[in-house]
């Protein structure tokens, strides 16, 4: 069984999800936020507290604030990135990203190390996440589904009465909307929606009450 904590860091107040298995102790960073020294801190507690070990890292997407902490986590933890392969140029692009939203301290971008496509599975002790592609937010963005215990994490795709922003590079209005409608609310009613910014909703209120879908 998987166990979530959240932590909410940096200062567009981003969702990082640390997942791990209760019977292996494995676990992964879903979107590392972590900005500030004292972010990483916390996060290096949680690990040593609980016995845990970091196998992977995991991104959603490749915009700036879910990708602040991808490099403490490669050099202290020799954990290796998973996201989607058309992500690639906004982890290339990171030093840019940075500079637009007038962070200068940040000049190195976002290699990933291990491609996601759709139908990927991200395995964490015996327990599974499944991929699901839902571009629109940014071209690379995805979904990742647990099936066995009815939950979702959808990054900036999906909000509690609201969907992601697509005014951002690679962003497209047309291009979400079908994907979430596609990939998304085709999961049971009961999922819990676990997204990158905010509280958690499920795909039976966002398929009955959000006015974007």
């Amino acid at each position: 069984m998987l166990n979530i904590t959240r932590f909410v860091l940096n200062p567009f107040q981003e969702n990082t999800y640390l997942v791990y298995d209760q019977v292996s102790r494995e676990a992964i960073v879903i979107d590392p936020g972590m900005y500030y020294e004292e972010e990483n801190k916390a996060v290096d507690k949680f690990l040593a507290d609980n016995n845990l070990l970091l196998t992977g890292i995991v991104n959603t997407h490749l915009h700036l604030d879910h990708c602040f902490g991808v490099e403490f986590l490669k050099q202290k933890y020799g954990a290796e990135l998973a996201a989607h392969k058309a992500d690639a140029p906004l982890g290339d692009s990171m030093p840019q990203q940075c500079r637009r939203f007038g962070i200068k301290d940040r000049d190195k971008g976002v290699a990933i190390d291990r491609r996601l496509a759709a139908g990927d599975i991200i395995s964490i002790g015996d327990n599974e996440l499944k991929v699901i592609h839902v571009p629109g937010h940014s071209p690379g963005g995805i979904a990742l589904y647990c099936a066995a215990q009815h939950f979702v994490f959808v990054g900036d795709s999906l909000f509690k009465g609201s969907i992601g922003r697509t005014d951002l590079e690679g962003g497209n209005h047309a291009t979400l909307i079908r994907a979430i409608t596609d990939g998304l609310l085709s999961l049971p009613d009961d999922t819990t929606v676990l997204s990158g910014h905010g509280e958690p909703t499920t795909i039976g209120y966002e398929r009955r009450s959000n006015p974007y879908l």
